[in-house]
């Protein structure tokens, strides 16, 4: 069960961190309105991925069992990807990165909708979390639990900070936010491997 913690908390927090359209509506919607009306955003995923989640439960469960080792390493190639991008992200960091489009009517409704359309969830959970649940879930369904209580306390945590770094004053949100991306490209790099190692031992 701990590396299943461990994983739901890592890669949570990097998707928490990365510059992205959730991001960019959180801290938009912050600089805006204020951290009190962007704060419900935090909480979008918990509407928004109940039904990512379903489909990609769905297709997996249908693939043949040999497709494991596929999904495996095609998991720890799409994180190695996201560690590649979020150090590049890093490098070339500047205060307006993660500022996107104005905010929308609210917040809560707004950062669900966001996320509905990004591509991002359906290829986190259809290569990456989705395997991995239902990997968990075999062994036991406490360590499937476990992750997803893990998955989400993060997520849910770590956009709660993201929106109240950026409602402090002058630049020192966007620079603590440049530091997480850092840390969260090390992670992504880190369990990548782990993944591709899973893919390789696979049966």
């Amino acid at each position: 069960m701990p590396a299943y913690l461990i994983f739901g908390i890592t890669f949570a927090f990097a998707a928490a961190v990365q510059p992205g359209p959730l991001q960019a509506y959180l801290v938009s919607r912050t600089l805006a309105h204020g951290w009190r009306r962007a704060l419900p955003a935090a909480f979008s995923p918990l509407l928004s991925d109940g039904p990512i989640i379903a489909l990609a439960l769905l297709v997996l469960s249908r693939v043949p069992a040999g497709f494991e080792r596929g999904l495996h390493l095609a998991g720890g190639a799409f994180l190695l990807f996201l560690a590649w991008r979020a150090a590049g992200t890093w490098r070339r960091w500047t205060p307006e990165t993660v500022v996107g489009a104005g905010s929308g009517r609210e917040s809560l409704i707004g950062a669900t909708v966001v996320n509905l359309l990004n591509p991002g969830p359906y290829l986190g959970w259809g290569l990456v979390m989705g395997p991995l649940l239902l990997k968990a879930w075999r062994e036991s369904p406490l360590h499937g639990v476990a992750l997803l209580a893990a998955f989400y306390a993060t997520l849910v945590a770590s956009m709660v900070v993201v929106v109240l770094l950026f409602a402090g004053a002058g630049r020192l949100g966007p620079r603590v936010n440049r530091a997480l991306i850092g840390v969260s490209a090390l992670a992504l790099a880190a369990f990548g491997v782990w993944q591709l190692w899973l893919g390789v031992k696979a049966p």
